[in-house]
């Protein structure tokens, strides 16, 4: 099933305008980190060095900045424990493994075609 632009437009009248929240959320889901630190969590619940290291690449300030970013947004959840060492935990609330149902098809599509996108461009 294919949607249009128009119909698009229709029902989210607006998505195109400037300043329109959906902006935003794109940006934070959407982003280089956001997404895959999104995919990340999609495995399960994580602890920081192992979300770190899932994510490779992404420095402790940006990982820092996405994660609360993401549970301002109610996509992430973190949990800590009064423990010693103090443990801290970060999972996909439903809302965010509702979104990630929705993202991990367009991703398989990516995987799939990246290395061709990418070949055709250099």
């Amino acid at each position: 099933m294919s949607v249009s632009l128009a119909e698009i437009r229709a029902e989210n009248a607006g998505a195109f305008a400037d300043g329109c929240p959906t902006r935003t959320v794109l940006d934070h889901v959407m982003g280089k980190w956001g997404i895959l630190v999104l995919l990340a969590l999609s495995d399960g619940t994580q602890r920081w060095g192992v979300l770190r290291r899932n994510v490779s690449g992404i420095s402790e300030k940006m990982l820092a900045s996405t994660l609360k970013t993401l549970e301002q947004d109610g996509l992430v959840q973190r949990t800590a424990y009064p423990e010693v060492p103090p443990r801290v935990e970060y999972a996909l609330t439903p809302r965010g493994r509702d979104l990630m149902t929705r993202v991990i098809p367009l991703m398989e599509w990516v995987a799939d075609n990246a290395a061709d996108i990418v070949a055709r461009t250099s």
